[in-house]
């Protein structure tokens, strides 16, 4: 098999599976929307701008749990009446990113259920309705049974000190309604919960739950204490939520994943799952997977248990966690429990992702479904009460806002903790170790190209000038290339020849080949240079432009591409139409890059050298060149408008830059064809260059 039909074949099945892929994951994923989650939390979010309100939710108490801990402690508390709390402020006449140190980052929805986090909205950044726009909801509830809420308290553990490991029972922290204690301070809201022995009435334990937001700060910080109120020693360990119900930002796939962050020696060492390899995995737990590929992956070895993969096992000894996050494309929740210094790990550790989901074993998640995790103390010994050591504090910062690496350098706990490793980088073939920083610079670049534009600030012309940046930079490189391959092209007949005088002996074939490659300065390797040199610029471009939250809501024109990170949506079908895979929605920008893409394969000189040497290598590159301008538009149809702009101006400036090559060199033949006498027998065969003709010419007389 000839080498250049084996390449053909291999990028013909890629392209293959590609397609399946995404017509998979279209027929399998769901609808099309730019935010699922919110959509039915929005209903409820917070719209008064004023910090420190508070509202009834329901004023009949909730079922007073009660329980049996460890060294026959009877536990119970009183359910009071569930309230919620707003902390912060959203303006939603004034969406925008903005330095103003009195403006709130976010607002927080508090439920004395659970004494949790409701809902959260980021004051900067709207939900992408142009019809409805509002404030965005990052943070909603999940429903399972009952709702879970963002860092709401689940099981307590208690026992006398000195025990060695707690009893089976635990009390549900989280169906109690905490008591809200009221204060001046609206920019502080604190709750209490007060647990009593159930035979003697007499106090156990006493926690109070603060959070606490600053003006100009993207940190919810939360404190939970914890007072021993008995003559006795106790040792206590309490569970939590982190942040659940994260806002789905993609609409061509669900990105939303969990990281967590450990403590190596060799430094902070990041391990993720996505919201629906968490799904796949609890469901494994109830149901085993049988299926060909969970029998493959059995051959290499014992797979690992589901429980283990949601604990994020690092190594048997569990390196210590830093934080943890809730991620999607543009947007990060992440909480970390403080310790002594940034470089200790906190109280609080990572114990399990979970999956909350109504209808877990259905084919498609619930409406108000995802992923989640839980959180444990250590285990907290508390002197008798009276004692200052009878008292302990639980210290958890959560962050609320944007993926975006200027802001995490600029703060330095955010710098220390790498809070930047969030970011999501497709680094295709390429190591992130490579493109991590070139799109770091590339975006970087682009902030600072869009600054500098003023009023007429315009990422979509940002975009199309990084490209032609690019393309200018790597001419040299490009011209080379392109000159090589018009000289291979002129040889096609001539290699022909040299096929067909040693069919018989290969290595004499080969040897003649590059003989007349190099009388001619011509390579068949060089014109594969420019792609190698530019593909890992190309990717980190498109990194850039891919994570970039910048582009979030950008518009490039006022009419169309109205935003950069989504489909450009030119107008939608009549009459409620709806096109299979397609959608009901036209997206004229990857139809154009396919008609960009294929100008760019009829200018390529390699398919008419194929024409000239091998009539079957010549169809299949037009196999090709019709292939590639309908396939990557299917496969971007859905792609970020930016993204697919960034294509489109990079194969339209490569169309333009082939044409002004070509030029050049044909205006260079002809000029040599003027300079070089032809061919005749007074030449000794060979071709001569002209004389040039003298200054002056002196007629004899």
């Amino acid at each position: 098999m000839k080498p250049r039909t084996l390449v053909l074949i291999v990028i013909s099945g890629f392209l293959t599976l590609c397609g399946l892929l995404a017509l998979d994951a279209v027929r399998s994923g769901r609808p099309p929307q730019v935010a699922p989650l919110a959509a039915a939390a929005e209903s409820d979010a917070p719209t008064d701008a004023s910090a420190g309100s508070f509202s009834d939710v329901n004023q009949q108490p909730a079922e007073e749990p009660t329980l049996t801990a460890a060294g026959d402690i009877e536990l119970a508390a009183v359910s009071g009446p569930q309230r919620t709390v707003t902390l912060g402020a959203v303006y939603p006449d004034d969406i925008r990113r903005n330095d103003d140190p009195d403006r709130y980052k976010f607002q927080v929805e508090l439920t004395t259920l659970g004494a949790a986090v409701r809902t959260a909205a980021l004051s900067e950044f709207d939900n992408r309705d142009a019809s409805d726009r509002r404030p965005l909801v990052l943070l909603s509830p999940l429903h399972n049974s009952r709702p879970i809420y963002s860092l709401a308290n689940t099981a307590l553990r208690i026992a006398p000190a000195g025990a060695e490991q707690f009893g089976p029972k635990t009390f549900p922290l989280d169906r109690l309604n905490w008591r809200w204690i009221e204060t001046d301070d609206a920019d502080t809201a604190t709750f209490e919960a007060a647990l009593t022995d159930a035979d003697t009435l007499m106090s156990v334990l006493r926690l109070v739950k603060t959070y606490r937001i600053r003006p100009g700060s993207y940190d919810l910080e939360c404190t939970v204490a914890a007072e021993n109120l008995t003559d006795r020693p106790l040792q206590i360990q309490m569970d939590f939520y982190g942040p659940v119900g994260l806002t789905r930002e993609d609409s061509r796939e669900d990105t939303r994943k969990i990281v967590v962050a450990h403590k190596t020696e060799s430094g902070i060492q990041t391990r993720f799952m996505t919201a629906l390899d968490i799904r796949q995995t609890e469901r494994e737990k109830i149901r085993p997977s049988q299926g060909v590929f969970s029998q493959l992956r059995g051959l290499f070895g014992k797979p690992t248990p589901p429980e283990e993969k949601l604990r994020f096992s690092l190594t048997p000894s569990r390196p210590p966690m830093m934080w943890a996050a809730a991620t999607n494309k543009y947007f990060a929740a992440i909480l970390r429990s403080a310790g002594d210094t940034l470089a200790e790990p906190g109280p609080v550790q990572f114990k399990r992702a979970a999956y909350i989901d109504a209808d877990l074993m259905g084919k498609e998640p619930a409406e108000q479904a995802g992923a989640a995790m839980l959180l444990e103390s250590k285990t907290l010994v508390l002197a008798p009460s009276g004692n200052e050591a009878g008292q302990t504090t639980l210290q958890l910062d959560m962050f609320l806002g944007p993926k975006d690496k200027s802001l995490f350098e600029a703060n330095a706990t955010y710098r220390a903790l790498e809070y930047f490793q969030t970011i999501d980088f497709r680094g295709c073939c390429c190591p992130t170790s490579i493109i991590g920083p070139m799109a770091f610079g590339i975006i970087w670049l682009m902030k600072a190209i869009y600054t500098l534009m003023g009023p007429l600030g315009n990422y979509g012309v940002v975009i199309i000038f990084l490209v032609f940046i690019v393309r200018l930079m790597l001419h040299p490189v490009t011209k080379h290339s392109q000159v090589s391959m018009m000289r291979m092209q002129k040889l096609g007949p001539k290699m022909q020849e040299i096929q067909k005088k040693y069919a018989g002996n290969k290595q004499e074939m080969n040897r003649r080949m590059m003989e007349v490659y190099r009388e001619m300065g011509a390579s068949p390797i060089s014109g594969m240079l420019p792609m190698f040199l530019q593909m890992p610029i190309w990717i980190a471009l498109w990194t850039a432009v891919y994570t970039s939250v910048d582009l979030r809501g950008q518009a490039f024109l006022p009419f169309w591409i109205t935003d950069l990170s989504a489909p450009d949506h030119l107008f939608q079908f009549p009459f409620g139409l709806s096109i299979p895979y397609f959608g009901d929605y036209l997206n004229l920008l990857p139809l154009l890059m396919g008609g960009v893409m294929f100008a760019q394969q009829k200018l390529m000189p390699t398919s008419q050298a194929a024409a000239q040497t091998n009539p079957q290598v010549a169809q299949q590159q037009k196999m090709m060149m019709i292939m590639f301008p309908l396939m990557f538009p299917l496969l971007l149809y859905h792609g970020p408008s930016g993204v697919n702009l960034y294509i489109m101006s990079s194969i339209g400036a490569g169309v333009i830059e082939q044409m002004v090559i070509r030029k050049h060199i044909r205006e260079r033949e002809e000029r040599e064809a003027k300079s070089t006498v032809p061919v005749t027998a007074k030449t000794g065969g060979k071709a001569k260059k002209k004389k040039p003709k003298p200054m002056y010419r002196f007629d004899r007389t």
